[in-house]
């Protein structure tokens, strides 16, 4: 129930002079790449964690090494955020109570650590070291402001290891530029492209962990989705896809295996029609992620290349070709995504699970 709704002095646009009025899409705009962004961040935690659960199940004293990506049996996945302004706060809570992350597996270093009581309360280590931050992450959130990236990324260049992920929500940061001053690979920025004329589903009086349990509204932030009018570039995807290759890989799991992880943690969900024409279904093959050159000369028994994660987003891969065609693939996708969060594509039709991943 939205308390203010008969209170006119209280809302947000009283007293704007209505030659101003056009500019109040903004503020849709603001909120609708708040909650995108917190939304994808989400599923990619939970793309990560589901991956971890699945890696000791597979796990052999050959084929399988769990000190790259610190992968045990009990493990949690280590997430830290850079930054505590409006944003950092928000992701925090929608990492806690949306994917879950526990509260002793994530930590925020911000300059002014005394601001975060409410997660200090939650048992979340608050404070300003960023480099003993990245030392003991898997994932990194950079949620700063442009101006101190240059400053925060010498910190960090250093400590970072080269299996620890960096997902920049640093808009004006380019990815190359970006790279250059991590002399890093493994980063992931989505990028969102937004139209004028956005839908006015984002709930504004909603906080955003509120807003992403409405069918709704999660519904619009499924990454083929153009509705609420914030589009996200589907090359993100392509990372998201990569950087758990790219995990396997640090934890020396062979592509042959790592292919049949792919497809556990992607393609587990179907349409319920799959239980009757399930060989229709898509299934990844060693040519969709690598070259067929490549694909001549890989030893099975070894693991995947590392994947420079800025150029799977920057350029044509062998998966932006097998994907950007492939409906039947993109459906599948988007019900893996829905399914995360708990709900269907549409109100017709639930999700079905063919092959026992773990869900969260």
């Amino acid at each position: 129930m939205d308390m203010l709704e008969n209170l006119e002095s209280l809302q947000f646009d009283y007293g704007i002079p209505e030659e101003d009025r056009f500019w109040l899409y903004l503020q849709g705009r603001s909120r609708g790449l708040m909650i995108e962004a917190c939304a994808h961040a989400s599923f990619f935690c939970k793309v990560l964690h589901n991956l971890r659960e699945l890696l000791p199940k597979n796990k052999s004293s050959s084929s399988l090494s769990s000190e790259s990506f610190d992968v045990t049996e009990k493990a949690d996945l280590k997430v830290g955020i850079i930054g505590g302004g409006h944003l950092g706060k928000q992701l925090a809570h929608t990492l806690l109570q949306l994917v879950p992350i526990p509260a002793a597996s994530l930590r925020i270093s911000t300059r002014r650590p005394e601001t975060l009581v409410e997660f200090q309360k939650l048992g979340v280590q608050c404070f300003y070291h960023n480099s003993s931050l990245v030392r003991w992450a898997n994932v990194i959130f950079l949620c700063c402001l442009p101006s101190q990236v240059p400053h925060i990324c010498i910190q960090i260049q250093s400590s970072l290891e080269k299996a620890c992920i960096v997902y920049s929500f640093v808009a004006a940061i380019p990815i190359p530029r970006l790279k250059l001053l991590l002399n890093h690979t493994n980063i992931l920025r989505p990028q969102y492209h937004c139209v004028e004329d956005l839908d006015k589903i984002w709930g504004a009086n909603k906080e955003i962990t509120a807003a992403l349990q409405d069918p709704v509204i999660l519904r619009a932030t499924c990454p083929y989705s153009p509705n609420g009018g914030v589009i996200l570039n589907i090359k993100w995807l392509e990372g998201v896809i990569y950087a758990a290759l790219n995990v396997c890989t640090a934890s020396n799991v062979d592509c042959r295996q790592a292919l049949k992880l792919l497809n556990q943690l992607f393609l587990s969900v179907h349409f319920k029609d799959c239980r009757k024409h399930e060989d229709s279904c898509p299934k990844f093959q060693l040519p969709h992620v690598v070259s067929k050159s490549y694909v001549k000369n890989l030893l099975h028994r070894r693991p995947f290349p590392w994947f420079d994660l800025t150029a799977v987003q920057l350029r044509e891969t062998p998966f932006s070709q097998y994907h950007s065609t492939n409906t039947v693939l993109q459906d599948h996708l988007t019900y893996l995504y829905c399914d995360s969060f708990g709900i269907s594509p549409n109100k017709e039709e639930q999700p079905v699970d063919l092959m026992g991943s773990p869900s969260q």
